[in-house]
């Protein structure tokens, strides 16, 4: 008899345990996945093996609003809508424009950031000041970017043009500091960022701001409308409460 009470009392006990691990679980806070290209700055970067950024804070206050805990995963830029589509991510942030292409494969949150190109050149370069004087360059942009999609329209137009993407943009900039390539079309925050932060720079930006409709948004995987809106209603208070401003403020 002493033997079953004994027994019974070790099963009340972790029957008693396991429902106090359940209740905790439940108020945790549900994990938002989500997935970048941190080689963009100011939008997104790694410092001390931290994420840090306009998009990472941007990121981190919808997902404060709205009750998520974030975690976010570095990526090849390309590899973000595939990450998306077989669920390894919830949502990617990574200074991605929102275009009819994209829009095909994922659902987009409203637009957070108005960006266009920019043409970036070396200070001694007086041959380059419009896009139309790009045509039979060598010109550089960051794979997967609108920049590298307007570098491939240029060749298009004209053959003799030569185009070399890479995965980080810093690296497309170097190219151009040591003269291997004529010219880099980028985001034109992301070009005035390196500008201003690169010391001895031996670079400038010439022309005008084009695609001046280029905007970013937070892409999710097609069809998830319930964090679609999630997205957009965090998205929202943090511009109502003036969230959205101090971060704006802090990198530009």
């Amino acid at each position: 008899m002493l033997a079953g009470l004994m027994v019974f009392a070790l099963v009340f006990t972790a029957v008693g345990c396991g429902g106090a691990n359940e209740s905790g679980d439940q108020n945790q806070k549900p994990v938002l996945k989500v997935g970048t290209n941190a080689t963009f700055p100011p939008f997104e970067m790694q410092e001390n093996n931290e994420f840090v950024g306009f998009d990472m804070d941007l990121i981190r206050a919808i997902g404060e609003e709205q009750g998520y805990t974030v975690e976010i995963t570095h990526m090849d830029f390309k590899a973000l809508i595939p990450a998306l589509n077989n669920g390894k991510i919830d949502a990617a942030i990574a200074g991605m424009s929102i275009t009819p292409e994209r829009l095909e494969s994922v659902d987009f949150t409203e637009a957070y950031f108005n960006a266009g190109l920019i043409i970036a050149v070396r200070n001694d370069n007086e041959t380059i000041k419009t896009t139309e004087d790009l045509k039979g360059k060598k010109l550089a942009a960051q794979n997967g970017t609108i920049g590298a999609a307007y570098c491939d329209s240029v060749k298009a137009q004209d053959p003799k043009t030569e185009v070399r993407v890479f995965d980080d943009i810093g690296a497309a900039f170097m190219e151009l500091e040591k003269g291997g390539v004529d010219a880099v079309v980028n985001d034109h925050p992301v070009t005035a960022y390196y500008l201003k932060t690169t010391e001895n720079t031996k670079l400038k930006m010439v022309g005008d701001i084009f695609s001046a409709d280029d905007q970013y948004g937070i892409a999710v995987k097609k069809g998830n409308q319930k964090l679609l809106d999630t997205l957009n209603e965090g998205l929202q208070k943090i511009r109502d409460n003036g969230k959205y401003d101090e971060i704006y403020n802090k990198w530009f």
